[in-house]
């Protein structure tokens, strides 16, 4: 018989025939930084005694990265250069073979959180649409032929520090239908009129801080419906013979409503999100990089966008 326990934070926990296992962290963040040491324990609650064939813990971190539409026409290039990148991994046998008595067992572990031999380094976890970097715990418990294997996974999140970060410093801007980039100059007499500007606290970002700036609507003939702040993944795969390059969105936020008073200074204010964003990362086989479009939607249904790239970092 296979139940499903859940545990306090709604994590389903490993259930079969009256036995459960878990993996507990003594951090409750589950945040790490290289270097540091995972510790935690090993716990399995039965109704019973039972034996088992051993208890190990394997700790794995790797980079997963996924074709595009892109790459059709390119996948014996691109599929060798996508292949999975093991950052570490590292197997603890927590247990031998012995019995388990009834009631609640605990079973104390600890490791250094490094790459793995030949790995230069770990990148920071991210979840993204063709990147992603996961670092897992997978605590397996064996039993015998008529018994159901009981098996546990958890994620833990590695956080890493920007070496030599680039200065911080404010970006201003001026939008105007002259500098539209996608627009034929025979063609820019029939924009109507509008001036934007304002600055950027800086295209430099620190992931902890939220993203800050002002904007000012100094003249607009036309009214305007709202503006919008996009944040934008670009992520690419592969290597210099073949790559996929794609921009997603990460979230779109509402900074103003309606058709704004003219030169009223509006702020700028974004956080980003844990997870789906991390500092900007440049590996052989893939790069995350990411951008933010500042984007005003008129009335009559046009779009003016700006784009800023921006790098991410961790101090």
């Amino acid at each position: 018989v296979e139940r499903k326990l859940w545990d306090r934070e709604g994590i389903m926990t490993a259930s079969a025939d009256g036995a459960s296992l878990d993996i507990q962290l003594k951090r409750i963040d589950r945040v790490y930084n290289p270097g540091d040491y995972v510790s935690g324990t090993v716990v399995i609650i039965s109704d019973k005694t039972f034996k088992h064939n051993g208890i190990v813990l394997v700790s794995e971190g790797c980079v997963s990265l996924q074709a595009s539409a892109k790459t059709v026409g390119l996948w014996e290039q691109f599929s060798k250069a996508i292949k999975p990148i093991q950052l570490m991994l590292l197997t603890i046998e927590v247990a031998k073979t012995g019995t388990l008595p009834s009631g609640r067992t605990e079973i104390p572990f600890e490791f250094k959180l490094e790459p793995r031999k030949g790995q230069e380094q770990l990148f920071e976890s991210y979840h993204g649409v063709f990147v992603n970097i996961q670092y897992n715990l997978r605590c397996d418990c064996v039993r015998g032929m008529l018994a159901k294997n009981l098996q546990r996974i958890i994620e833990f999140t590695v956080e890493i520090k920007t070496k030599n970060p680039p200065q911080m410093k404010p970006l201003p801007f001026t939008v105007e239908p002259e500098h539209l980039q996608n627009v034929k100059k025979s063609s820019i007499k029939n924009i109507p009129k509008f001036k934007l500007s304002g600055q950027l606290s800086s295209s430099v970002c620190s992931i902890a801080q939220p993203f800050t700036g002002e904007l000012v609507i100094e003249e607009s003939v036309s009214s305007i419906r709202s503006v919008e702040l996009q944040l934008v993944r670009v992520e690419t795969c592969g290597c210099e013979q073949a790559s996929a390059k794609e921009a997603t969105e990460i979230q779109n936020i509402q900074i103003a409503d309606g058709d704004i008073c003219r030169n009223m200074t509006i702020p700028i204010f974004m956080i980003f999100p844990r997870l789906f964003t991390c500092p900007t990362t440049a590996a052989t086989t893939f790069k995350v990089e990411f951008e933010v479009n500042l984007v005003i939607l008129l009335d009559n249904g046009h779009l003016i966008t700006e784009n800023f790239p921006i790098i991410l970092i961790r101090t």
